[in-house]
């Protein structure tokens, strides 16, 4: 006797309660032989078959298409057409759910969702089956109260400070706006940038004028200790950006009301406050080690995978770019440029992995003290979380640190070379972005490279060779196929969409590393057909998201590469599937594309 029929799998948990009263009663229980054809090519198909046990083989005359078990399905299509394409065959004893083809139309004619679980564009259904799966916790929003890790420390001026002075404060500390000191008789006022501009070119104050006369008073004031919540309360109800914090009797400091729908949104301006406010590399570790947390709150929160990646990408930034103004001398910044690559230079780093950087110096300049300077840097980012390159792809690496001319020397040489470690090289470099120190050290660099590699076709083809070298984990019959470590999403999903789009690029003369961005770009210049770019777009999200999701679960964290498919809900595996085939067709393409015939 068959158990009752489990409503909670996908896609009929999809369906409304009354829908699924209405499945399990329409619901019939089939038995097959070993040998016995369930459906047979071009005769019709009344049934969808939901397979309780046993196996059924998919064929046609051409070849075999695909093996279906436990909880699979067939065959959707044949529900949406007059007749079945192909024949089904119980490879032994099978037992299957017959659920009705008036049935099955009913519902899925009538229910978006439902429907979306078969839709074939998967960037459709990749966006209706997520609006099902809403989540939004405010819980940890609500209970944060104002401290010192949110706190913003605000400037305090004297009443009769001139405008100009004020403005020359502001510009000091980077600041949009001060605090006017209260007196006997006066509370404490405000001034910001645009108080200062429509005073001196509306008003017609002279820049020696008091900001007395053009400060705002009173300021709304909130205590330490105080819920982020009851702040924001206190900012709509008053339509103010800014309040004063204040613990007890002192001023502790000020908050603003886009810092705030920051926290109220991501939490992530904390992380990036207290980088900012890092006076040391032991202050800047500390900061930094609560990156992954801001990750796994995102995470679990229903983020946007793209969404995280460019947040992260920008937290990234400014810890990397906080450890090169800590560690290389001040006089000596403007003189050079970090640049960073891989993952990170695509902005598609989400959990820490190993470095990839370099430096570009200024032409003519003495520096005797630079490999001193970068052993320093290396050493420091290991400390913030970034393990070293195994392939050396660093500062401390002579190889990766050279004048601006000797890097244009370098890229003459990679790109008339041609053989297996100058096309590593190329693939690094084209990933390459400028993070810290003089950033127009790194533009010349860039335009060189894409101006020898756009027209040069041969060179071409053999970069984007690499794109093809792994295969599909897909096996002879369209399933995923994992080996004894998982199913490995790097080689087999992600690299041949980074690498390719990579490629395209460089031939289009796109100089945004981003693969999103590439991808629309390539469709914008209808390289890519839009349904091509908009699928490889979500199957990459999908594969960063899914490797995300096992790697927040695991210590190796960013460098945990394979799935465990057994972890995997039978939604995602479909996802996968169907991500990795339109995987193998953009392979197929690219090989067509640049002649690649081996």
């Amino acid at each position: 006797m068959t158990e009752p029929f489990n409503t909670t799998q996908p896609p009929f948990d999809r369906l409304s309660e009354s829908q699924q009263q209405q499945l399990a009663d329409a619901l019939d229980v089939a038995y097959y032989r070993h040998g016995e054809i369930l459906i047979d090519a071009g005769s019709r198909c009344d049934h969808l078959y939901i397979m309780i046990k046993g196996s059924v083989e998919e064929t046609s005359k051409e070849a075999t298409h695909a093996h279906y078990t436990s909880d699979d399905l067939f065959d959707v299509r044949a529900q949406l057409e007059p007749d079945c394409r192909h024949r089904y065959t119980a490879l032994e004893d099978t037992l299957c759910y017959l659920l009705p083809k008036p049935l099955f139309l009913e519902f899925y004619h009538g229910n978006p969702l439902f429907a979306a679980y078969f839709d074939t564009d998967l960037a459709r259904r990749r966006q209706l089956i997520e609006s099902a799966q809403h989540q939004q916790n405010l819980a940890e929003f609500i209970l944060t109260k104002i401290d010192d890790s949110n706190i913003q420390p605000c400037l305090l001026l004297p009443r009769s400070c001139s405008l100009r002075a004020a403005t020359e404060q502001l510009q000091q500390h980077r600041m949009d706006a001060a605090l006017v000191e209260a007196g006997d008789e006066h509370p404490y006022g405000i001034i910001t940038r645009t108080n200062l501009l429509h005073a001196v070119m509306l008003d017609n104050f002279p820049p020696e004028a008091a900001i007395d006369h053009v400060a705002t008073a009173p300021v709304i004031c909130v205590n330490k200790g105080d819920y982020l919540f009851n702040a924001m309360l206190a900012m709509t109800r008053h339509k103010v950006k800014r309040v004063s914090v204040h613990d007890g009797d002192q001023l502790a400091g000020m908050l603003d009301l886009t810092q705030v729908l920051s926290l109220f949104s991501t939490h992530s301006h904390v992380l990036t406050l207290r980088i900012a406010r890092a006076r040391s590399i032991d202050e800047l570790a500390l900061a930094a080690s609560s990156q992954q947390r801001l990750v796994e709150t995102l995470f679990n929160n229903g983020i946007h995978t793209r969404f995280v990646m460019e947040l992260i990408a920008t937290v990234n930034e400014q810890i990397i770019d906080k450890a090169f103004r800590l560690v290389v001398p001040y006089d000596l910044q403007s003189h050079c440029c970090l640049i960073v690559m891989g993952s990170e230079g695509r902005g598609e780093q989400i959990l820490k992995t190993d470095q990839d950087n370099g430096l570009i110096v200024e032409d003519g300049f003495d520096w005797p003290t630079l490999p001193a300077v970068m052993a320093t840097l290396t050493h420091t980012l290991s400390q913030l979380g970034y393990p070293p390159c195994p392939g050396k792809v660093m500062v401390n690496n002579p190889k990766w640190v050279k004048p601006q001319s000797a890097w244009r020397h370098a890229l003459t040489d990679i790109t008339t070379t041609g053989n297996e470690q100058a096309m590593m090289d190329l693939a690094i470099l084209t990933d390459s972005h400028a993070i810290a120190g003089n950033l127009t050290l790194f533009t010349p660099l860039k335009q060189q490279l894409h101006r020898q590699m756009t027209d040069n076709a041969l060179l071409l083809a053999t970069f984007t060779r690499p794109a093809l070298h792994f295969s599909v984990p897909l096996s002879l019959f369209g399933n995923l196929k994992a080996g004894k470590d998982g199913l490995d999403i790097k080689q087999g999903g992600i690299f041949p969409v980074v690498h390719g789009c990579r490629a395209l690029a460089l031939e289009a003369n796109i100089q945004d590393t981003n693969t999103f961005t590439r991808i629309e770009q390539l469709a914008a210049r209808k390289v890519l057909e839009p349904t091509t770019a908009s699928n490889l777009s979500e199957a990459l999200k999908l594969f960063i998201k899914l490797r995300l999701r096992q790697q927040l679960d695991l210590p190796a964290g960013g460098l945990q590469q394979h799935l465990n498919l057994n972890r995997l809900s039978r939604t995602d595996r479909d996802l996968l599937r169907h991500s990795l085939h339109i995987v193998k067709k953009f392979k197929e393409w690219l090989g067509y594309h640049y002649q690649i015939r081996d």
